[in-house]
């Protein structure tokens, strides 16, 4: 298990000295359709003007001055339940938020809670690590066993296939191997084990609708592109059995029907005959951050719980996430976790905690203790009006500035809306926010998020 010690990491783009860039170039900027109204440019600085690594000696904003700028596009009630931090991840540990309203109030935070989930597995897990599914012998010589091992990615695409997934594990994989491990056995069975994991299969505060209509299946160990129908549509419709579904196409491959297939056990000590595994946890967090993938964080968040030896179950995984945020150095008071996907009403997260996690991700490296690992939580972030879930974001009026240079995680459920990541403001310093709201349509508060994001893109505030 990887060492839990909270210490900074490297960001590319954050790190003096460093190769990356801003993208905040004039020419950047028009090519992204950004506009600048005459009356925001006459109040606020305009964005950086060049192309060019971030200098560490870049001023940082005073709190007075964030809070003269931010002070009226986050007052009123327009917002709703709100709180929100904006921090230095520069700044030595325990400086506290340059800015901040309500830090510590514990909101539903929708798929921001995907912060934590991603920053305990990289805490717990090494960036390498892989899902695998294995095949093995069962109980009769004409038997194989399809073991679950968590792998979401796992497709019954050929090859030259794409799913919404990197770099998928495949089933025709796993059938050579079978074929190569038992040249002249024919077999007439496939068993579906889907112990690995334990305990309901849908998490409290989950909307029904939301299982059949996209954004998640019921959670078992064993499925195909996250359980969805069609492989390549990301929101798209689920099936109600996974893991049934799973081992029909494998038998299928193996030439059999769908009558072949049982559920069942392993055998103890059971010969391996196969197995394919996923693409690095570091890649599949890097997915997970831009596409906001549900399925996949309850399974990132299950690997880690099997890794810290607790319950491989929602409860489980949930205790083990905050208790290796905890281990890491991290407060999580007020923080109440049922899932690891954030789709749960139930769901309650400081924005204090969101900042926090996001500092670390986003702080330059110093001393010896690096935690680079969690690199993987900021380059995942998506861009906004660029890809991800900020494709359609950021695309006029005040929101505009944010455009290219805003990078965050977005959180929206009926009446949530959230919105934590990074951004470079107009002196070259890079901040981390975290803005939460409860209460309020989506429709009413995203604009509203995006523009206080994109407010801090055009600020020195100093």
């Amino acid at each position: 298990m990887r060492r839990l010690t909270i210490v900074l990491v490297v960001l590319a783009v954050a790190a003096a000295g460093g190769g990356a860039v801003a993208l905040s170039a004039p020419s950047l900027l028009s090519d992204l359709g950004v506009s600048r109204s005459a009356s925001a440019a006459a109040n606020i600085p305009a964005p950086v003007p060049q192309l060019a690594p971030l200098a560490g000696t870049a001023p940082t904003p005073s709190g007075d001055g964030l809070t003269s700028v931010l002070g009226p596009v986050t007052g009123g009630s327009g917002l709703g339940d709100f709180g929100g931090v904006v921090v230095d991840p520069a700044a030595p540990r325990g400086a506290g938020p340059l800015w901040q309203l309500s830090p510590d109030q514990a909101l539903v935070p929708g798929s921001t809670g995907k912060l934590l989930t991603a920053a305990a597995a990289l805490l717990t897990l090494d960036s390498t690590d892989r899902f695998a599914t294995r095949v093995v012998a069962g109980a009769t010589p004409d038997t194989v066993v399809l073991v679950g091992g968590g792998d979401p990615t796992l497709t019954a695409l050929p090859t030259g296939k794409d799913s919404v997934y990197p770099d998928p594990a495949r089933l025709d994989d796993l059938v050579a191997d079978v074929e190569k491990a038992l040249p002249n056995q024919q077999i007439r069975k496939v068993v579906v084990d889907t112990g690995a994991w334990t305990g309901p299969t849908l998490a409290p505060g989950w909307e029904p609708a939301d299982v059949p209509g996209g954004f998640v299946a019921p959670m078992v160990p064993l499925m195909l592109d996250g359980g969805r129908t069609d492989p390549a549509e990301q929101d798209g419709p689920r099936v109600d059995d996974p893991a049934g579904q799973a081992g029909i196409a494998f038998a299928k491959k193996l030439g059999l029907g769908a009558s072949a297939v049982s559920e069942g056990t392993a055998p103890p000590d059971a010969q391996d005959l196969g197995v394919v595994v996923s693409a690095p946890v570091s890649q599949l967090v890097e997915h997970l951050m831009t596409t906001s993938d549900n399925v996949l964080a309850e399974a990132l968040a299950r690997k880690l719980a099997t890794t810290r030896k607790g319950d491989p179950s929602f409860a489980g995984a949930a205790q083990e996430t905050l208790a290796a945020l905890s281990q890491a150095g991290f407060d999580v008071t007020g923080a109440v976790m049922v899932d690891g996907s954030g789709l749960s009403t139930d769901d309650r997260v400081p924005p204090r905690l969101l900042g926090a996690v996001l500092g670390a991700a986003a702080a330059p490296a110093e001393g010896p203790d690096d935690t680079e690992f969690l690199r993987p939580i900021i380059s995942g972030l998506p861009v906004a009006g660029g890809d991800g879930t900020l494709t359609d974001r950021f695309g006029k009026g005040t929101s505009a500035a944010g455009r290219g240079v805003v990078r965050a995680k977005t959180g929206t459920l009926t009446g949530v809306s959230s919105l934590a990541g990074v951004v470079t403001d107009v002196d070259g310093r890079l901040l981390v926010f975290a803005l939460m709201s409860n209460g309020v349509s989506p429709a009413t508060v995203r604009p509203k998020l995006d523009t206080i994001a994109a407010t801090l893109s055009r600020c020195g505030c100093r």
